[in-house]
C-alpha cells in the first residue's frame, strides 16, 4: 500500500519546530516512531526535550547525526526488550493479556538489559539502599549511543531534560544551551523513586521529572527569549478511557488519568497564559503615546508577547486494554506495535498539516489532535450507520400511533 503524500512544508511557514517527550516508561517506544516520521519530513526537529523515558529517547535523538538516530533508537529499544525478542505476536483476549502479565512480572524480576536490573543480596543485607533496581547498565547504554559532544555542540540540536531535586523538591531543567549535558542528568530524569536511585550531580540528588511535571512543553514554549514555533507534543498516557471492569484495568486507568491530566493542566495553562500575553499586546498598540509613556504601561508590557505557537498533540491510544503493567511491560513484540503506532498517528498528521492554515490575528496559539479528529469522525460514522441499520427493524415492529413523540438523545463525550 502507498503512503500519500505529506504536504511540502511552503516558505511562508518558518517556525522553530520543537519536539517534547511526555514520561511513560515502556510506552516510548511509541515516541520513537513519532520520531522517525518526523525525521522524514519537512519538520525535523531543532529542539528537542523530554522526560524519564522521553528524556532518554530525547538524549539518543539529539546525540546522533540524522542519519543515525532512528537506527541509535532502535537499537536501544530492541536492546532492552530482547528477553522477549521471540515471544509470539499478535496474541489477543486472555492469553493476550496473561503474556502481557508475564512480561510485566519478568521485568519486575530480572530488570530489563542495558536499562536497569535489581540490586544484589548484599545491598540489602548490610542496608543504605534507597531503590529497588540499580541502574549502573543504562549509564554504559548512554555512553554507548549518545555522543555527548555532539550534545553540547551549540551548533547542532538543542537537547532539555527535566528532574526534581530530592531535598528541595524544586524542578529543574538541565540545557544544552546552558550547560554541558552528561549521562547523570538523563539519567536523574528518569529516576522513579522507589524503583530507581537519585543521581547526584554537583553535589544535589535529583528524582524523575515526572514527579512534578510529565512534560516539558512549559519549559519550551515559555523559555526567554521566545521564538514562534511548531512544538509536537508526545504523550503516551490518554485522558479518554472506558468505565474499568475488574482491579487490572482500574490500574491502568487510574496511570492514564494521574499522568494525562498533568500534561492536559500544564498545556491548557500555557494556552491561557500566551492568549493573554497577546491581548496585552494588542492593548498596548491601541493606547495613545501619552498612555504608552507612563510607568503603569510599560510595566504591563514586559508581559506582552508577539510570538505564535502551533501545538500538534500525538497521544497513544491503544486499541484494547493493556494493564496495569503497560509502562513496565517491555514485550517485544508490543514494543513493535507501539513503534508502528507512533509512526502511524505522526504521518497521519503531518499529511493533515492543519498549523499550515491561516493563523487569526487575535490567536496567539492553537492546539491540534488529528487523531482525535479522524477517531471521533470514524465513531461518528459508524454510530450513523448501526442506527440506519437498526431502523427498518424498529419501524417493522413499532406500533402506529395517533401521535408520535421525539425525545433528544442526551450529549455527551464521544469515545475516542
Amino acid at each position: 500500500m502507498i503512503e500519500p503524500a505529506q504536504q511540502a512544508r511552503p516558505d511562508f511557514y518558518d517556525k522553530k519546530v520543537a519536539l517534547v517527550l511526555q514520561g511513560g516508561g515502556a510506552l516510548g517506544s511509541y515516541q520513537a516512531g513519532v520520531y522517525e516520521a518526523l525525521e522524514n519530513s519537512d519538520y525535523p526537529p531543532d529542539w528537542v526535550a523530554g522526560i524519564s523515558i522521553g528524556a532518554i529517547n530525547a538524549a539518543i535523538i539529539a546525540g546522533n547525526a540524522p542519519r543515525d538516530r532512528v537506527l541509535r533508537l532502535r537499537e536501544f529499544w530492541e536492546g532492552i526488550t530482547s528477553p522477549t525478542a521471540f515471544w509470539p505476536s499478535g496474541l489477543t483476549g486472555a492469553i493476550g493479556a496473561w503474556q502481557r502479565k508475564a512480561s510485566g512480572l519478568a521485568a519486575l524480576t530480572f530488570g530489563q538489559p542495558g536499562f536497569f536490573a535489581p540490586r544484589a543480596p548484599h545491598d540489602w543485607l548490610f542496608g543504605g539502599s534507597m531503590s529497588y533496581y540499580a541502574t549502573s547498565a543504562l549509564k554504559s547504554t548512554l555512553e554507548r549511543l549518545v555522543d555527548f559532544d555532539r550534545v553540547n555542540d551549540p551548533r547542532e540540536m538543542r537537547l532539555s531534560v527535566g528532574a526534581v531535586n530530592v531535598q528541595t523538591g524544586r524542578f529543574a531543567y538541565f540545557d544544552s544551551a546552558e550547560i554541558a549535558i552528561k549521562p547523570e542528568h538523563v539519567m536523574a530524569s528518569g529516576a522513579l523513586p522507589p524503583g530507581f536511585p537519585p543521581v547526584e550531580i554537583d553535589g544535589e540528588h535529583y528524582w524523575d521529572g515526572g514527579l512534578v511535571s510529565n512534560t516539558p512543553l512549559q519549559y519550551v514554549l515559555d523559555y526567554y527569549p521566545r521564538r514562534s514555533r511548531l512544538c509536537f507534543q508526545v504523550d503516551v498516557f490518554q485522558a479518554f478511557g472506558q468505565l474499568p471492569s475488574n482491579l487490572e484495568e482500574v490500574a491502568e486507568r487510574e496511570k492514564d488519568i494521574r499522568y494525562s491530566s498533568r500534561t492536559r493542566v500544564g498545556t491548557q495553562s500555557f494556552h491561557e497564559r500566551h492568549q493573554v500575553r497577546h491581548a496585552i499586546n494588542e492593548l498596548y498598540e491601541s493606547l495613545p503615546s501619552e498612555i504608552k509613556a507612563t510607568e503603569q504601561a510599560q510595566r504591563l508590557y514586559e508581559y506582552a508577547c508577539v510570538t505564535r505557537m502551533d501545538i500538534a498533540q500525538l497521544i497513544y491510544r491503544p486499541l484494547e486494554p493493556q494493564g496495569g503493567s503497560k509502562d513496565y511491560d517491555f514485550e517485544r513484540a508490543l514494543m513493535n506495535d507501539r513503534w508502528a503506532h507512533g509512526l502511524s498517528d505522526a504521518r497521519a498528521t503531518l499529511r493533515a498539516s492543519p498549523w499550515l492554515a491561516p493563523m487569526p490575528r487575535d490567536i496567539g496559539v492553537r492546539v491540534f489532535d488529528i487523531m482525535h479528529d479522524i477517531l471521533a469522525a470514524k465513531f461518528d460514522a459508524a454510530a450513523t450507520e448501526d442506527s440506519q441499520e437498526r431502523m427498518p427493524v424498529e419501524q417493522a415492529h413499532e406500533p402506529a400511533p395517533a401521535k408520535k413523540t421525539s425525545q433528544a438523545a442526551p450529549a455527551g463525550d464521544k469515545p475516542v
